[in-house]
């Protein structure tokens, strides 16, 4: 069995706690918070909650340690920090800071002799190896990605750290007329602002400054500052009626010719239709989980991507039951 551990009790790491019951191969052996370990009501009331500056006296009863903390500040501290003691799988989706990322985590894990992967997820992770796979089999030729409608976690995270905001809920809305073009096949070249729209509804506390809070969303580097933004300041009360979900759905399109003179075009798309990103994103993260287990035990130590993992590591079945069952 594989043992899970969750460092930070979030909607990711809810989705952890159910996602191991789906796995077989694995048991939830320990829940880490920063807050008070009894104020903590999980899903299920059976993992043994701990405070989060006790990590490291568990580091051998944990295999995994799934780290559900946001983008904007937890991950860049936590993972490197835990990768010293632990096989640590994270998140982190700011695209523009993951080889960072990747460089701090890479060696922390070194040093520790652990196995790290980081930007697990759906994007940057599953819409990353679809680009792969459909820029390999079609070179000549261009990638498009497109989100939603949908709540962006990381995007509200973001928001609700800026001084007097209470509560927000951030929306990604592709642009119908670049996706038709896309789908059609015109091979246009899209700006980032040309391709997403940016929908923010935000619960300001008593007094705060709206107009700042405004300002500051819209110009926010690698979150909102590329993209056509409106801010909508809403009460607690109206973002919990109407905006208590987190749906989203995307789209990673490969626009190709072969032939000749590049007179054959393909277009490869794949997608995803979610009810709940934090629950499928957790799923991932248990699947790349199995992954760095197998890769630690085979002593393939340092940080690791999605891009780095043979498919067959994802899965509990054998090799020889992989090749009856798929192939």
């Amino acid at each position: 069995m594989i043992r899970i551990g969750i460092y930070g009790y979030g909607n990711i790491a809810r989705g952890v706690e159910c996602a191991v019951r789906q796995n077989p191969d694995m048991t939830l052996a320990a829940i880490f918070t920063r807050r008070e370990p009894k104020t903590v009501k999980t899903v299920f009331g059976e993992t043994p909650v701990f405070r989060a500056d006790e990590v490291t006296a568990h580091a051998d009863d944990i295999d995994v340690m799934i780290l559900c903390g946001g983008s904007a500040t937890d991950l860049p501290v936590q993972t490197p920090q835990l990768a010293k003691y632990f096989n640590v799988i994270d998140s982190f989706d700011t695209h523009a800071r993951i080889a960072e990322h990747f460089a701090n985590v890479d060696a922390a894990a070194k040093e520790g002799g652990k196995t790290a992967v980081i930007s697990v997820g759906w994007d940057p992770g599953l819409f990353s190896l679809n680009h792969l796979y459909a820029a390999a089999i079609l070179p000549d030729g261009r990638d498009y990605t497109f989100w939603g409608r949908g709540v962006s976690q990381g995007h509200s995270d973001a928001i609700r750290r800026i001084d007097g905001v209470a509560d927000a809920r951030q929306y990604t809305v592709p642009v119908p007329e670049a996706l038709k073009a896309v789908r059609a096949g015109e091979d246009p070249e899209l700006t980032t602002r040309q391709k997403h729209t940016r929908e923010c509804f935000v619960v300001a506390e008593p007094g705060a400054d709206k107009a700042r809070i405004e300002r500051e969303i819209k110009e926010m580097p690698n979150y909102f500052a590329d993209y056509d933004t409106t801010v909508t300041f809403v009460t607690q009360e109206e973002l919990d009626r109407d905006h208590a979900g987190l749906p989203h759905q995307g789209f990673v399109i490969r626009s190709g010719v072969t032939g000749r003179d590049g007179e054959h075009k393909h277009i490869v798309e794949y997608s995803l239709k979610l009810d709940s990103i934090p629950e499928f994103t957790a799923s991932v993260l248990l699947a790349y989980a199995r992954a760095a287990y197998r890769l630690n035990r085979s002593g393939d130590i340092g940080c690791k991507t999605v891009l780095d993992i043979a498919p067959s590591l994802l899965s509990p079945k054998t090799g020889a039951d992989l090749i009856e069952y798929l192939l």
